[in-house]
């Protein structure tokens, strides 16, 4: 039997997280290093940052120690080569010595954190 009752509308992503081995050297590493600017913290638990679209990333330490490497986070830049530049010369590592992918819709290049966590510095390209 098919349900009749209404399909659960999403409106966004609210926030995505990473879990981090160490809290205290993942959040230095996103503010002194690739300079975000902290929304909320829980010391010991929780740093949240977020954009000026409403958009919010976090850094998760889970009391109990468990740590999952994760991937796909998108941090949007106006200038892809400046921001890679820039963030090189900060001792951020890149895969394939900063090397910028292209395709059809954007400009990417892969990066890691201090605990292992992959992100991508992404550039939209303009119509």
């Amino acid at each position: 039997m098919q349900s009749t009752s209404p399909r659960t509308t999403f409106t966004g992503i609210d926030a995505a997280y990473y879990r981090v081995k160490d809290l205290a050297r993942a959040r230095a590493f996103y503010v002194d290093v690739v300079g975000l600017t902290p929304a909320l913290e829980v010391p010991g638990v929780v740093c949240e940052f977020t954009f000026p679209g409403g958009e919010t990333f976090g850094l998760f330490q889970d009391p109990e120690g468990s740590f999952i490497e994760g991937h796909g986070v998108m941090l949007g830049v106006s200038d892809i080569k400046a921001a890679v530049a820039d963030l090189m010369s900060r001792g951020v590592k890149f895969d394939d010595d900063g090397k910028i992918e292209e395709s059809p819709i954007c400009w990417m290049a892969f990066a890691r954190d201090t605990e292992g966590n992959k992100f991508i510095v992404h550039q939209h390209k303009t119509a």
